[in-house]
């Protein structure tokens, strides 16, 4: 089945840290003017083969920048299978997407440091807002792991959503519901990261988003 639950996050980011060897994200700390939020981006994957792709472009120019702009602060939950679909929307050019590991030597070529290039930029222009699309979390009655308020609520799968093939995360498939991260600047300029896991396949059913079986493999199990 697909992920339990689906929205968007609206608001001013506020702080971050840098993914990890100990830990698999990035994070942002999110004020949405009432409440703090943790947006927990995976930078690592944990099957093979285990780097993230990402594109990011810094001049994101599309209808759903007029539509996100309008929400209201803070999360908004949106409707099974009508949110954001990297395979059936035109949302960017796919085969732009690059993977990186997360950490390593030297500037600028890494995934950290491509998201921190847009999110160190949102924190420091007031005007900047973040809209973080994913599976909501908590609120959970404890404190915050990585930035200590409480109680601990938040954003994670902020990736694809749909293609992961047979293990732990086939039942999160679904069709509508992947994730990604936009940024409103000022001067009306955009930022727009997608993330998938190198693991997820595009070819995906139009039902089920579960991975389709190549025509050549299912020909092979016709004949056997």
């Amino acid at each position: 089945m697909p992920i339990e639950r689906y929205g968007v996050l609206k608001g001013r980011p506020v702080d971050r840290r840098l993914a990890t060897d100990d830990s698999d994200h990035y994070q942002i700390r999110v004020d949405d003017g009432a409440r703090d939020h943790r947006i927990a981006i995976n930078v690592r994957g944990s099957s093979w083969p285990s780097l993230v792709e990402y594109l990011l472009d810094t001049d994101f120019d599309h209808v759903l920048t007029a539509q996100v702009a309008a929400l209201p602060l803070g999360l908004t939950l949106i409707a099974p299978g009508l949110g954001l679909d990297y395979v059936r929307q035109a949302l960017f050019d796919r085969s732009h997407m690059r993977p990186l590991p997360a950490t390593r030597p030297g500037p600028d070529n890494d995934l950290n440091e491509k998201i921190d290039s847009i999110v160190a930029r949102a924190i420091g222009e007031p005007g900047a807002m973040l809209y973080a699309f994913g599976e909501p979390f908590g609120p959970d009655p404890v404190t915050d792991r990585t930035f200590g308020f409480t109680p601990s609520r938040g954003m994670h799968d902020v990736h694809m959503n749909q293609g992961s093939p047979e293990g732990r995360f086939l039942g999160d498939n679904g069709l509508g519901q992947d994730g990604a991260v936009l940024v409103s600047f000022p001067q009306g300029r955009w930022s727009a990261l997608f993330l998938k896991f190198q693991s997820q396949a595009w070819r995906t059913d139009d039902a089920t988003g579960h991975p389709r079986q190549p025509v050549r493999a299912r020909q092979r199990r016709l004949q056997d």
